[in-house]
């Protein structure tokens, strides 16, 4: 497999690989890549100042990947970028290779790692939506036979056949994952009513959310290496002192570029963020481009309308850190050091999620009002 990413250049004339970001994009894509079990046997970055319409990337450039991906034996091409519909069809006429672009890879992965059949109804649905408009009419059997009225073929009748069965699979879908917003919505309502607080997880895939989050309620949940090892959410009482309790809530992680189709289709799993009353923006402090990283969650959280949610930032991984440089991580009550293998810091993060939490006044998401928070019940969380 052959990786290709495109970047704009930031004038005419700048040296092909000037700059870091389409390089950092491109060893993430590699990961997301190995995720899937696939061999990266080799790497190209393309800068210029304008992307072309019908291919990305140019003839030259195309011809240059060719070369490189044949003498390397790959039998697939995967672009860093996302292709349109007549892009993604001229490529692979051009390279005569597979093409996938990010968005399809990351879709691929989601559809991987799904198991419970909330998950798998979202990444279909995202599946489809992104299907849709790529879809096309092969070879003569599926294509027109003549222009003008009363002349369409039983190629474009085929095409239209699958549009629909597509569209109806999609309403379908739909309708399920409205279904699951409406059992969450309960659950929701308990917890409000039981005066249960509830804390969520939030970060970049592989901040290590599900090690702190085992480490914390002392659950099971999956926890790996793996890019998008959580997809399902979970939610977990989890003990702050001995006389208090608070839901705590993983969902999936963040990535740059996370593809839209995915934000709506995840919308119900997402929700659990908007009604949490605290979220634990969880930061791998060993991670080198763990600022453009953070700048990634932040930005969807805006998209998400969450930029104003109480956060908590949670330095992980600190075991991984010299100490000359887990003394140069800030300070302030908003930010705890951890590590969640081996457990430090989470008498800390236990007291300021409870000290935030105790504040006598907290805004309701609800009506826009500001309401006083009560004690959890000491009992059995239904979720």
């Amino acid at each position: 497999m052959h990786l290709v990413g495109w970047a704009p250049s930031r004038r005419p004339g700048l040296p092909p690989h000037g700059g870091t970001h389409g390089e950092e994009s491109l060893q993430e894509l590699a990961e997301l890549s190995r995720s899937v079990g696939a061999a990266v046997l080799g790497v190209t970055l393309q800068r210029s100042p304008h992307p072309d319409p019908a291919t990305l990337i140019g003839r030259g450039k195309i011809a240059e990947v060719q070369a490189l991906a044949r003498g390397e034996h790959a039998r697939c091409v995967i672009f860093d970028n996302d292709l349109s519909p007549t892009q993604l069809r001229n490529l692979e006429q051009a390279l005569d290779l597979k093409v996938l672009d990010r968005t399809q890879l990351i879709l691929d992965i989601f559809a991987r790692r799904a198991r419970s059949r909330e998950g798998q109804l979202q990444v279909e649905l995202a599946q489809l939506n992104y299907l849709l408009p790529r879809l096309s009419g092969k070879g003569t059997l599926l294509s027109r036979l003549g222009g003008g009225i009363g002349t369409r073929g039983p190629g474009e009748q085929q095409l239209e056949f699958d549009r629909r069965r597509i569209r109806a699979r999609i309403r379908k879908l739909r309708e399920g994952i409205e279904k699951v917003r409406a059992q969450r919505a309960l659950h929701r309502e308990h917890r409000r009513e039981q005066r249960w607080q509830t804390v969520s997880l939030v970060g970049y895939t592989n901040a290590g959310k599900s090690t702190l989050f085992n480490a914390l309620t002392e659950a099971k949940v999956e926890a790996s290496s793996r890019l998008f090892a959580t997809l399902d959410p979970t939610v977990r009482a989890v003990k702050l002192d001995r006389n208090r309790q608070v839901l705590l809530s993983d969902t999936v992680g963040f990535i740059r570029r996370l593809p839209a189709h995915l934000v709506t289709a995840f919308r119900a799993t997402l929700e659990e963020l908007e009604d949490a009353d605290l979220l634990l923006h969880v930061t791998d402090a060993s991670q080198q481009e763990r600022e453009s990283q953070d700048a990634a969650v932040e930005g969807l959280l805006e998209n998400m309308g969450l930029a104003s949610a109480s956060k908590l930032k949670v330095w992980n991984k600190i075991d991984l850190l010299p100490a000359a440089e887990r003394d140069r991580l800030p300070q302030s009550p908003r930010d705890v050091a951890v590590s969640a293998v081996t457990g430090e810091g989470l008498d800390l993060l236990r007291s300021r999620i409870a000290e935030l939490l105790s504040r006598p006044q907290v805004p309701s998401r609800e009506t826009g009002s500001r309401t006083e928070r009560l004690e959890p019940e000491r009992c059995s969380p239904r979720v």
